[in-house]
């Protein structure tokens, strides 16, 4: 019997869950995602058009429905960071065995990571490069580095120009898109790697050691960043010492958000 937490059913996350809730000893699922499935959605997620304004996370609730009737799912509709769902989201971290983390954006990378690291649950991570030239993929466990010395190491480690990420949050905004959206291969691809982790860490526990703490993986050969498709990069990153985050973050309530938010800050300049 395992019980997963997800957060952010997107066309990436979306991908995950489908995979992992595939294994049999998945009996338990809660997904958070406060977004609405959109037009500009459809060509790289899994769900019909006909779904089209719905919310992603009932979305996804009714995917698993119709694929798993047997698992038993928790829905949450709501920001990670949100307050009035704070003592929810929390119980349900407290029961889960692995979490996975689909979010787009750095402040709830973070703020997810504080919270694995105060229930010490072990946790995954994947990332689409923008464009869909390639993607990253990390695994976290109690005690280990947290994504603060991940992000950290790979800004210093690795220079990755791709521009602009798109805005999908709004399509119609005054901001251009600059760079071209990821393929639905692209996204496939990296999300398989990210599945694949993630079921290997359930297997293996305190055990597992796939020989680096982030992969990175080349989809397209791109002058002057990738010198070549298809090739894989492995980082072994330890616990920094130093890291702006994990270092002196407390556990819970305002005086996490506080904390957070004076961290990314001092990241900023990185």
């Amino acid at each position: 019997m395992v019980n997963l937490f997800q957060v952010g059913v997107g066309s990436g996350g979306m991908t995950v869950l489908d995979i992992v809730s595939r294994d049999p000893r998945l009996t338990h699922v809660t997904i958070v995602d406060a977004d609405y499935y959109l037009h500009h959605n459809v060509l790289r997620h899994l769900f019909p058009i006909a779904d089209v304004d719905g919310r992603k996370a009932n979305l996804a609730g009714q995917w698993l429905q119709d694929r798993r009737p047997d698992l038993k799912a928790r829905i949450i509709v709501s920001r990670l960071e949100d307050d009035a769902t704070r003592q929810m989201i929390e119980a349900s971290i407290a029961e889960c065995d692995i979490a996975i983390c689909a979010a787009d954006n750095e402040p709830t990378k973070y703020y997810f990571d504080a919270l694995m690291r105060q229930h010490k649950k072990p946790w995954t991570l994947g990332e689409v490069l923008a464009g869909g030239i390639g993607g990253f993929v990390h695994w976290f466990i109690p005690h280990g580095p947290c994504y603060g010395c991940v992000a950290s190491h790979l800004r210093r480690s690795v220079t990755i120009d791709t521009g602009k990420a798109p805005d999908y949050s709004a399509p119609a905004g005054p901001v251009a898109e600059t760079t071209i959206p990821a393929s639905r291969a692209s996204i496939s691809v990296i999300a398989s790697l990210h599945a694949q982790i993630t079921l290997q860490l359930l297997d293996n526990g305190a055990a597992y050691d796939p020989g680096f703490t982030s992969m990175l993986y080349t989809l397209e050969k791109v002058p002057s960043v990738f010198e070549e498709a298809y090739r894989t990069h492995r980082f072994r990153i330890p616990r920094s010492p130093e890291c702006l985050v994990c270092r002196d973050v407390p556990t819970a309530g305002e005086d996490l958000d506080r904390a957070l938010n004076d961290a990314l800050d001092r990241l900023k300049p990185l």
